[in-house]
């Protein structure tokens, strides 16, 4: 199309040379100017540079897929054996994967997980035991017929009970440097519930007591 825009302006000029009546050189001369700005906007139309189509940008989600929750079966019986050094545990359970047993060994506490055995999942846990371990020497042993978990001690010596339990008797240091404490004490209870004749008694029992007579004031309480 621009080709033929400039051959026809070519051909007006010349026409445009040749005429010599007013009218014709007026309409020449308007069909210049129109064809010249058809050939402007031409030029810059097929100036401006082809515009690529917008690809989409895909959005990742932010929503992740959620793991199923795992079952258990909780194995609340079992057995266990000790000496100095190491503590046993024994669970009965039958055609177990050594490959699916998973085990956690803390300081103070045993969590056993185990998958897949006959379409079930078993756990074995004690979150707080009697006293600390050793947990990178602990290990487990798959048999055919029962798990053995291998716990070793911090520190040798017999655990009254693998489950932790508190002491309920803490004796006083003081007492334990002063014999005579505990009876000073008993002593005190007994002055401040007892009638006027007891704490006289009493009073008498903390004075010898106090001065090295306290056998002798006793033998009256």
């Amino acid at each position: 199309m621009a080709e033929e825009v400039v051959l026809d302006l070519e051909e007006l000029r010349q026409l445009q040379n040749i005429a010599k009546r007013p009218r014709v050189l007026h309409l020449i001369s308007s069909e210049i100017c129109n064809l010249e700005k058809l050939r402007e906007s031409a030029s810059v139309s097929s100036a401006k540079p082809e515009v690529e189509p917008a690809v989409p940008v895909p959005v990742s989600s932010s929503v992740k897929p959620v793991s199923p929750s795992v079952n258990y079966v909780t194995l609340g019986t079992f057995s266990w054996d000790q000496d100095s050094e190491k503590v046993k545990v024994y669970i009965s359970l039958e055609g177990v994967d050594e490959d699916k047993v998973e085990a956690e060994f803390k300081p103070m506490s045993l969590d056993v997980k185990i998958h897949g055995v006959q379409g079930k999942n078993y756990r074995c846990a004690i979150p707080k035991l009697h006293k600390e371990i050793v947990p990178e020497k602990c290990k487990v042993l798959v048999k055919p017929k029962r798990i053995v978990v291998t716990m070793f001690k911090s520190s040798r010596g017999n655990w009254m009970d693998i489950h932790y339990k508190e002491d309920k008797i803490k004796p006083s240091l003081e007492k334990e440097k002063d014999p005579m404490a505990g009876i000073m004490d008993m002593m005190k209870n007994m002055y401040e519930g007892g009638n006027e004749e007891m704490k006289t008694t009493i009073a008498k029992a903390w004075t010898d007591a106090r001065s090295g007579k306290a056998g002798d004031s006793l033998k009256g309480l």
